[in-house]
């Protein structure tokens, strides 16, 4: 039997995203505002639920390109705000545009925002050897300071909270637990 982290699970759509997304370093612009808008969108729910509407965002957010979403008028976000397949809430829908505008705002400062993000735990992730997952935390320093900066530089719904399970979520830190079959596995990928 395989041994996975204690909050993944047995929802299919759980295991597959643990075994094969969460913890493994994320370099590549798109996938990082990829997890940053569905990271926000979390805000108070469960990640369950919206890896469950992942696809939907997919769709309604013009597959997460950052451009796009960015140039979405008004018009746009209240026809959002009817979509189904999403999360509609008001303050989420708006935030994606504005993170999309702050976005493309650090590409063009540093050059890529892996560069920028990355830059937070010195381009390596940091790796952590929790024995349980009530070790895990739900912040950290960094993340608190990434909070700010990204706050600072015009970001929504980017609390500490939200940017620790992004750091996760990206790789820049291993918080799967010592007897998950992938802490060895994403340990090894930098």
């Amino acid at each position: 039997m395989v041994n996975r982290c204690a909050w993944c699970g047995n929802d299919p759509l759980y295991v597959a995203y643990h075994d094969d997304e969460w913890g493994v370093p994320v370099r590549d612009d798109a996938t990082l505002f990829e997890f940053l808008l569905l990271e926000g969108a979390q805000a108070g729910l469960s990640w369950l639920t919206v890896l469950r509407k992942r696809e939907g965002y997919r769709k309604a957010f013009s597959n997460f390109d950052a451009q796009k979403i960015a140039r979405y008028s008004d018009a746009k976000l209240e026809k959002l705000l009817q979509n189904p397949l999403i999360i509609r809430n008001r303050l989420k829908v708006y935030g994606a545009r504005q993170n999309a505008r702050a976005f493309l705002a650090v590409q063009e400062a540093f050059g890529s925002f892996s560069a920028y993000i990355w830059n937070f735990v010195d381009g390596q992730p940091i790796q952590n050897r929790w024995q349980t997952i009530g070790e895990v935390p739900t912040t950290s320093t960094i993340s608190d300071r990434l909070s700010k900066d990204m706050k600072r530089r015009g970001f929504s719904f980017v609390g500490s909270t939200i940017l620790y399970a992004h750091m996760q979520a990206t790789g820049m830190v291993n918080d799967h637990t010592m007897d998950c079959f992938r802490h060895k596995d994403c340990a090894n990928i930098t």
